[in-house]
């Protein structure tokens, strides 16, 4: 890990962090320089080392020139366009060379937006371009000669006239007519560009802040980092006050939630694809606060802003000469997607969007105060993602319960494995998921001809206070069975740092075996398990207790090698329960009791409850006196509490 050139801490100012506004601007510096090394010699490609991606080299150069040029523009705008270190020379130098001749093979041009699939990564590019010009106008834009200024806005153009992802993809387009229409440029195609992002963004609208990621149920940091983002912003920088009415709400709601997926070391919750671009999941935090719709106060905000960005520096995201990895702390390659280049992860650069803040405002001169996930316990059900937040005060762990959220459209079809970042029950800021091609961690999954079926698409059931539950239908690798009547119900709630968590198998023929896993533990091969009492499983790591106990229906427990490791560690551990289902027509109950805490030395989860099956009844009565009843029937799952007496 490099030596940041960083000003001392702060911790009167900041007694969490110690970090202040200065430190930001030294990060952005530093981030800067670092990349910057590798520019071409007309400054129009940023060719960072590492494996490509699927684009190729040459649309790895454009993206990471586009996504630093972003940070470059945060950074001086920021600043009222002061540049010391001339980072805008080098940026607007290299836009007139890369716009030159878009399209030639040679050292400099560009390559040319095309339709989402046929050369379309540059359109993704085009949006951190245009945003960076928008924000630096007086400063790069204005500055360029007019045949300049026409040679760039025919290559941003390509974004209003090629076919997008059926996703976020759409506000790109959006992001670039908004800037065409701040320079005077703008016209009935720029104006359709930004109405039918609009329009779309409108129709995925879910509620309680959350966009899907397009057509299905995709939730996950893009909500933040794009969906809000992009229109958001660009309501603010239009001075658009309908639009910031209307828009502005659902920021508010989101954060209300989102806020408390950080946890009390500053990292956010790891879930969903493009989890390289790191810190940026603090981007809507710092946006609601720049366009004054946020419920947090301005050192709750800075706290968890600065919280985000000092984590992953403190952990190994920079190489030693300060590059941003293509992983999470280090390189990780499971944490990847094909789309992913050595300049992917420069989409941290959106972290920096609270630079647009003033030095003097409170978001800077307040004072840090404690993050939402270091106040009470809370158990929080999101209906509309289908997610359900458990954070505890003890350790500042957060957790994500997962009964909503899939990486899949109506079109697609579902195909085992599934995808590990969307699949699991469960999510942590402080545990990754498996790779596809270890056991699986937080799953259930029935066994058949050797293989053990997926979970793909899910399917909200009913929800409570403190639980959600969904259902979705077992699919096999190829060469397993079909099961076209078969599903597994599945609950979860929350109890302080416990996890109650129900199944119910519908249609399973009887004997299908089942299995059942907790949360895996990363940690050096040559560590043991410690044993548990008795059917309790217990892995301990550096930072994290799993723990699992079989409740009702499992007969057997293990513990599963992940060899390929998580984000957090090379090699890991899982618990693991099996049962059988059984010879019922209105299905199979199993239950069991998960636990991931920090905390050291975690009492043993026989001492926290003990359960009741009757049919389809679940009746948990915990140690501090209260109990629950779960029913898993036919016209959805039901939770009751009850008070009883102390145990």
């Amino acid at each position: 890990m490099p030596e940041l050139p960083l000003p001392p801490e702060d911790r009167t100012l900041s007694p969490y962090t110690g970090y202040t506004r200065a430190h930001w601007e030294a990060v952005a510096d530093h981030l800067l320089t670092a990349a910057l090394r590798y520019a071409t010699p007309g400054q129009a490609l940023i060719d960072l080392p590492g494996p490509p991606s699927k684009s190729g080299v040459r649309s790895d150069g454009l993206e990471g020139f586009a996504r630093t040029f972003l940070l470059a523009a945060l950074r001086t705008a920021g600043a009222s366009g002061k540049d010391p270190h001339g980072f805008l020379d080098r940026y607007t130098a290299g836009l007139i060379r890369g716009t030159q001749t878009p399209g030639r093979d040679d050292t400099e041009s560009w390559p040319e937006i095309g339709h989402h699939g046929i050369q379309g990564q540059p359109m993704v590019e085009s949006a951190s371009v245009a945003l960076a010009l928008r924000l630096t106008a007086p400063w790069t834009w204005d500055t360029l000669t007019a045949a300049d200024q026409d040679r760039v806005e025919r290559w941003l153009r390509g974004a209003l006239t090629h076919t997008p992802a059926p996703n976020n993809w759409y506000l790109f387009p959006l992001t670039v007519a908004g800037f065409l229409e701040s320079a005077g440029r703008g016209d009935t195609e720029t104006r359709r560009a930004i109405q039918r992002g609009l329009d779309l963004l409108d129709g995925w609208y879910q509620g309680q802040g959350w966009y899907s990621d397009g057509d299905g149920r995709a939730f996950d940091h893009y909500n933040g980092w794009a969906l809000h983002l992009y229109p958001l912003l660009h309501a603010h920088l239009a001075g658009d006050g309908p639009l910031l009415d209307r828009l502005g709400p659902r920021l508010r709601e989101f954060l209300d939630g989102f806020a408390l997926l950080f946890d009390a070391n500053g990292a956010p919750i790891h879930h969903g694809r493009s989890l390289t671009y790191r810190f940026a999941a603090t981007a809507a935090v710092a946006l609601g606060a720049l366009t004054d719709h946020t419920p947090l106060t301005p050192g709750t905000t800075r706290r968890v802003l600065s919280g985000a960005l000092r984590h992953f520096l403190d952990r190994g995201a920079l190489t030693e000469d300060g590059i941003l990895t293509l992983g999470w702390y280090g390189p990780h390659a499971a944490t990847l997607q094909r789309y992913s280049g050595p300049g992917s992860p420069y989409w941290a650069s959106k972290g920096f969007l609270a630079l647009l803040l003033p030095p003097e405002d409170p978001v800077w001169t307040a004072t840090e105060e404690r993050a939402p996930a270091e106040g009470p316990d809370r158990a929080l059900a999101l209906r509309a993602p289908g997610l359900l937040v458990q954070t505890t005060t003890r350790d500042g762990l957060v957790r994500l319960h997962n009964h909503g959220s899939y990486k899949l459209d109506s079109r697609e079809p579902e195909q085992a494995p599934g995808n590990p970042l969307y699949a699991r029950l469960a999510y942590s800021t402080r545990t990754g998921p498996t790779s596809a091609a270890n056991t699986p961690d937080n799953h259930i999954a029935l066994e058949a001809r050797g293989t053990r079926s997926a979970r793909i698409r899910i399917n909200p059931l009913a929800d409570g206070p403190n639980w959600l539950a969904s259902w979705h239908r077992p699919v096999f690798p190829e060469g397993g069975p079909v099961l076209p009547s078969a599903r597994i119900e599945s609950l979860t709630l929350a109890h302080g740092n416990l996890e109650l968590r129900v199944h119910r198998t519908v249609g399973v023929p009887p004997g299908t075996p089942v299995h059942h896993t907790g949360w895996a533990v990363a940690l050096p091969p040559e560590a043991a398990p410690e044993a548990g009492q008795a059917d309790e499983i217990r892995i301990t790591g550096e930072e994290v207790t799993s723990q699992l106990l079989g409740l009702h229906g499992w007969h057997h427990q293990s513990i599963a090698r992940a060899p390929q490791g998580t984000a957090y560690g090379p090699w890991a551990l899982v618990p693991e329960l099996t049962g059988t289902v059984g010879d019922t027509q209105s299905g199979t109950v199993f239950a069991a009791l998960a636990s991931l805490t920090a905390e050291p030395d975690p009492p043993s989860l026989t001492d926290q409850v003990t359960v009741e099956v009757d049919d389809l009844t679940v009746t948990a009565h915990w140690m501090d006196g209260t109990g629950t009843i779960v029913h898993l029937g036919e016209a959805g799952p039901m939770v009751t509490t009850f008070t009883a007496a102390p145990r």
